[in-house]
C-alpha cells in the first residue's frame, strides 16, 4: 500500500498538470459514472493529501464558491498513471508500490498525442479497468483499483478528514493528538503507528524503520512509552517521510551505514535497516533481523537493538 509520502507527491503532480484547467472527467469502467458526471467540466482548484487520503477540489466554471471534493484512497492495488504531450510533466505512475518500487518513474509517458479542433489533447482509449479518467489540456491521468473514490461536499469531506490522526508531512500538524492517543493505549506501539486515526500516513516501512531508528521495541504498549519516546517517533517520521517526498523512495539509512552509496542510489539494497531484511544481519549490531505477523501485517525489527 502506498505510504503517505507517495500521496503527497501525487497531490503535487495533479496540481502541476491540471490546476486551473477545466477537466473532462469520465469513468471508463463505469463504477464511478455518477461521480464523474458530477465533476465533468469543472475546474481543478487544488489537490492535497492527508495521510493516505487524497482530496481534490473542483469548482464550478462560473462560481468558484461551488466546490465538490473528490476524495480517494489508493489502498493496496490503486495507482494513477499519467500520459501527455511534451509539455505535460508528471510521474508515469504513482501508487501500487509492488509495481513501482515505492517510487514513480521520472516523467509522464509521452505518446504521439492528437488534438481536437479546440487544441485540446485527445486521450488514447483506456486500457484496463479505469475507475476515473481526468483529461486536461495537454494530457490525462487514469485511476485504477482504488479502495475509495467518492465525490463529497466540502462539509462531508471535512467530517471524513476529522477522523484521521495528524499527518507528519503537514508542517502545521499538531502531534499532541497522536501523543495522547498512543500514550493511553495498551496496544503495541507497532500497531498504533499503523492506525490512521492515531497518526495518518505511516505505513509498514516507515513504521518498522522509525521504530528501529529510535530503538523502540515494537511490542511495547503505548502506555509504557514516555512522552519523549512518542515525540521522538513523531519527529523521526516527519524526517523520514519528508525524505520520501523529496527523493520518491523510502530511504531510511544514514550515509555512515551505506558508505559510498549516495541517497539516490540507496534503494533497494541499501535503503532500509530492517524492512524486508529478515534473516540478514542488523547493520548496527550484526544480530539477525526478525519478521513476525502482527495484526495482519509483517513486522520487521532487530531483537538486540530494539530490546
Amino acid at each position: 500500500m502506498p505510504e503517505g509520502h507517495s500521496v503527497h507527491r501525487l497531490a503535487r503532480q495533479l496540481e502541476d498538470v491540471f490546476a486551473g484547467q477545466t477537466v473532462r472527467v469520465s469513468s471508463p469502467q463505469g463504477r464511478f459514472a455518477h461521480g464523474a458526471a458530477q465533476l465533468d467540466g469543472r475546474v481543478l482548484a487544488g489537490a492535497r493529501a492527508h495521510g493516505k487520503q487524497l482530496f481534490m477540489s473542483f469548482t464550478a466554471p462560473s462560481d468558484a464558491a461551488d466546490i465538490l471534493i473528490l476524495r480517494s484512497h489508493l489502498g493496496i492495488y490503486g495507482a494513477w498513471s499519467f500520459v501527455g504531450d511534451d509539455t505535460f510533466r508528471a510521474a508515469s505512475s504513482i501508487g501500487a508500490p509492488r509495481r513501482v518500487g515505492e517510487q514513480e518513474t521520472d516523467s509522464a509517458a509521452e505518446s504521439a498525442v492528437e488534438y481536437d479542433d479546440a487544441g485540446l489533447v485527445v486521450p488514447d482509449a483506456p486500457v484496463g479497468a479505469v475507475r476515473a479518467r481526468l483529461v486536461g489540456e495537454h494530457g490525462w491521468a487514469d485511476l485504477r483499483g482504488p479502495a475509495l473514490c467518492t465525490v463529497e461536499t466540502p462539509e462531508e469531506a471535512a467530517v471524513a478528514e476529522a477522523k484521521l490522526g495528524p499527518d507528519p508531512l503537514d508542517p502545521d500538524a499538531d502531534p499532541e493528538p497522536f501523543i495522547a492517543k498512543a500514550g493511553k493505549s495498551k496496544r503495541p506501539i507497532a500497531v498504533l503507528l499503523m492506525e490512521q486515526n492515531v497518526v495518518a500516513g505511516i505505513g509498514n516501512i516507515f513504521r518498522a524503520e522509525s521504530l528501529f531508528r529510535r530503538k523502540v521495541n515494537p511490542f511495547r504498549p503505548g502506555t509504557s512509552l514516555s512522552r519523549e519516546d512518542l515525540v521522538g517517533l513523531w519527529e523521526e517520521n516527519v524526517a523520514l517521510m519528508n525524505i520520501g517526498v523529496r527523493v520518491g523512495r523510502i530511504i531510511t539509512t544514514d550515509p555512515v551505514d551505506r558508505p559510498g552509496v549516495p541517497e539516490a542510489e540507496a534503494w533497494p539494497h541499501h535503503g532500509n535497516y530492517v524492512y524486508h531484511r529478515h534473516g540478514q544481519p542488523c547493520l548496527h549490531c550484526g544480530t539477525n533481523v526478525l519478521r513476525q505477523e502482527l495484526n495482519g501485517r509483517a513486522l520487521y525489527w532487530c531483537p538486540q537493538c530494539q530490546k
